[in-house]
């Protein structure tokens, strides 16, 4: 896994460097004559103890070139310090039979999948949180661009990115000016492109005022026989940069964004966000896969976090040798630059390749057809050291391993915080419920219009969604979609969630349950689940109750994977996400991909026409705790989570792919945020089709026997269920499908209005108002 863990530090990395007191260029000799020399360690992010290991390690003093490099390779967002202790538990929750779809796992730039037919897939989910909220724009797109790299430099096409968001409260000052930037850069970067955006999440709420999460999370496809790698083998190979120029912007970026919280007064020393062309990646991107097909690329590896210290160490560490770059030969667009500011420098659309010397000019020639900058700097050496030279003389003589992969390890103290116990005792239950048809009806036009479950059109419509003409399914509906294969119409679905409210209550419980409801969307599409992906976003790793809220989440993920038979890929880490001393809730944001043989056989979330007959599936129970209904009508956190039934998740979704591939679906939605209540309207609303419920009765029973109430019945958030529209002549068929799955009609769908028998009568028209009112008159139309 990759870890981010993005905050601000006083000054940049730039500035720490040019405290360097000896004039003139500190060169390895310089570096051993001179052992006493002050350095700016402490300004770099590193520990004393980590600087006394690194002149352990070397031998002596390093150079400021060596110690930029160690001091961006050794931050939280490359050597998953203070993570990587906890990461075993996916290995231990892996099964041979859950790697017998893994192509390439943990580790690598983004995990691959076999799908069928010789097709594979490629899929990961990363942050840029704290730099989106220091340049929104610009933060964003960077984003997107960076995790498009990771999938190009797999070897695969991109063909869709999804865009998971978390916001503080709408109605703030600072939420108004993070929020359009972000959706416009995302959007303005993955339109340029030309990548269809098929999905993700647009969450509020107030923990996330001084911490937006930007999560971006991309899929690419190839064949089998096309996978790469990030490895630097064969003495001789040359070692090629191509793509962008490198310039200023971006020292001292992601990584400087990795130390520390902001402090309560927001960042006040801003360091470079990266800036990114869209037009320059889109190129690459066409570019690269000609490389592939013209099999002239041995290994490859994007530039991102940490620059050319991250992909020379990496790939030199990745491969059976060593490696000699000489820096002085990499293009610039800023002359200045000194070497350690171009060895830090985070300049986006940049790749390095590791190419046969006799399939150089190939190589060249194709680069030259794409007017991409590709420039040899250096090639594949035996031994084990990397060397970087600067106009002949050596500033970097490193065990490569030792910058890429062999960083400190910490144990960080972990407790579970001494609030739960009061916060898991304050349930839901005391709250005041509505007593009446007429006061249900009011709190469902409430939800429905409230920030979490409204319209997110304004955000989405500055997305393109069919771009390249593959998309089948994006949001609204509960997965995107998108078709592999144009012969077969094989392809994949793919959904992210994670409620933060669920893991502030139990980080364990929270965890799975984004597990079992991005399962339970990929299923409702029609897709069988294949593979997870996720992107766990903290606050301080310092802090003993983040760290045990941390590996409770992966805890949590790792067992819920391996009882639900499928394997995590990959993902991130993003720790320090706090102000002062308040952190986010513990968010892990769980993208899950399935695999459908033909896309055309999707079920789609919205009732379509008069006369078929509406189904709830699963249990019921009174689970109020953490609820969007408390959250929105009484502002209340407290109580437990849902329970999480994994088995019941797996017979839901095995149910949903059988009745889709069977033609037996009309429309199926989710049962999560705001219940069956919502799940109702926006069934309805998606094409204005109404729906007579007349089954509410005995939908679930309390834990004592006692039949659920119906605001109860409809507001409950318990998991393993969804609401599925069957055509009249194919229920025998479908409920003879579902086999042991709880099942119960409880409807039709009809005319123009939502009409619950027996309490209240709402139009859609009424819905869609309520639904659609709030962004537009909180951002304009």
């Amino acid at each position: 896994m990759t870890t981010t863990d993005e905050q601000t530090q006083t000054g940049t990395h730039a500035q720490a460097a040019a405290a360097e007191p000896v004039a003139g260029l500190d060169t390895v000799e310089h570096a051993t004559r001179t052992p006493d020399i002050d350095q700016p360690w402490s300004e770099l992010g590193l520990k004393g103890d980590e600087y006394a290991s690194i002149r352990e390690i070397i031998g002596r003093r390093p150079t400021i070139a060596e110690l930029a490099m160690y001091s961006v390779m050794w931050s939280e967002h490359c050597s998953y310090k203070s993570s990587k202790v906890h990461f075993k538990l996916w290995g231990e929750n892996t099964t041979d039979e859950m790697r017998e779809k893994l192509l390439v796992g943990i580790g690598e730039n983004a995990g691959v999948v076999d799908i069928g037919d010789g097709w594979a897939v490629t899929f990961k989910v990363e942050s840029h949180n704290h730099p989106s909220y220091v340049e929104p724009y610009q933060g964003a797109a960077t984003g997107v661009g960076g995790i498009v790299r990771d999938i190009m430099s797999m070897g695969a096409r991109p063909i869709a990115v999804m865009d998971p968001l978390r916001f503080g409260n709408l109605h703030h000052p600072d939420t108004q000016r993070v929020l359009p930037g972000i959706v416009a850069g995302v959007g303005g970067y993955g339109n340029c492109l030309g990548l269809p955006n098929i999905g993700g999440e647009v969450v509020f709420d107030d923990c996330y005022q001084g911490n937006p999460l930007v999560n971006a999370l991309c899929v690419g496809a190839m064949r089998v026989e096309d996978i790469h790698l990030a490895k630097a083998t064969g003495v001789g190979n040359k070692v090629i940069l191509f793509g962008a120029k490198t310039g200023g912007d971006g020292i001292g970026g992601v990584s400087v964004l990795a130390s520390e919280t902001f402090d309560s007064g927001g960042p006040a020393k801003r360091p470079a966000v990266q800036v990114g062309d869209p037009f320059a990646e889109k190129v690459l991107i066409e570019c690269c896969l000609d490389l592939y097909a013209a099999h002239v690329v041995d290994g490859i590896q994007d530039l991102g976090g940490a620059g050319l210290s991250c992909a020379t160490s990496e790939l030199a560490s990745n491969g059976d040798g060593g490696m000699r770059v000489e820096l002085d030969l990499v293009p610039l667009r800023d002359a200045s630059l000194q070497p350690h500011e171009i060895l830090m420098s985070e300049s986006q659309e940049r790749m390095m390749a590791i190419v046969e010397p006799d399939k150089l000019d190939e190589f060249m020639a194709i680069t030259d057809k794409w007017d991409v900058e590709a420039t040899v700097i250096g090639e594949v050496t035996d031994g084990d050291r990397l060397v970087i030279t600067w106009h002949g003389e050596v500033i970097v003589d490193v065990p490569p391993r030792s910058v890429a992969h062999d960083g400190p390890t910490y144990h960080r103290p972990l407790s579970r915080p001494a609030y739960l116990d009061a916060l898991n005792a304050d349930s839901a239950s005391a709250l005041a419920r509505p007593e009446t048809g007429e006061e249900i009806r009011a709190q469902l036009l409430t939800l429905i219009g409230s920030p979490n479950l409204c319209d997110k059109s304004w955000v989405t419509d500055q997305y393109d969604r069919y771009v390249m003409g593959n998309t089948a399914l994006s949001q609204p509906d509960d997965a995107g979609v998108v078709r592999v294969d144009e012969e077969t119409g094989r392809g994949v679905a793919v959904a992210t969630d994670c409620n933060g409210r669920f893991a502030k209550l139990d980080p364990y419980t929270g965890a799975q349950l984004a597990l079992a409801e991005a399962y339970r969307n990929v299923a409702t599409a029609g897709a069988a689940p294949l593979a997870v992906t996720d992107c766990l976003n903290f606050g301080s790793p310092e802090d003993p109750g983040v760290m045990w809220q941390f590996r409770e989440s992966i805890r949590g993920i790792a067992e819920g994977c391996k009882f639900l038979g499928i394997p995590v890929t990959g993902g991130n880490v993003s720790f320090y996400n706090q102000t002062g001393d308040v952190a986010i809730h513990p968010t892990p944001v769980v993208g899950v991909l399935g695999v459908m043989p033909d896309v055309s056989k999707r079920s789609r979330s919205g009732f379509r026409t008069d006369g078929a007959h509406i189904y709830l599936l699963g249990t019921t129970r009174p689970e109020l705790d953490g609820s969007e209904w408390a959250h929105v009508i009484h502002k209340h956190l407290g109580g437990l989570p849902p329970v999480v039934d994994l088995a019941a998740e797996q017979a839901l979704g095995r149910a949903l792919v059988a009745a889709a591939e069977a033609g037996l679906v009309e429309a199926a939605h989710d049962l999560s945020e705001g219940g069956l209540a919502i799940a109702l309207a926006e069934a309805c609303m998606r094409h204005g089709v109404g729906a007579t419920i007349d089954g509410l009765d005995q939908v679930g029973v309390d834990a004592d026997g006692t039949i659920l109430d119906p605001f109860t019945a409809l507001f409950s958030e318990s998991s393993a269920r969804a609401l599925v529209a069957v055509p009249a002549g194919s229920a025998a068929q479908f409920e003879a499908l579902l086999g042991e799955v709880p099942h119960r009609r409880i409807g039709a769908t009809g005319g123009r209005d939502l009409e619950i028998a027996g309490l209240f009568s709402v139009s859609v028209s009424e819905l869609e108002s309520a639904h659609t009112f709030t962004m537009p008159a909180v951002f304009g139309s």
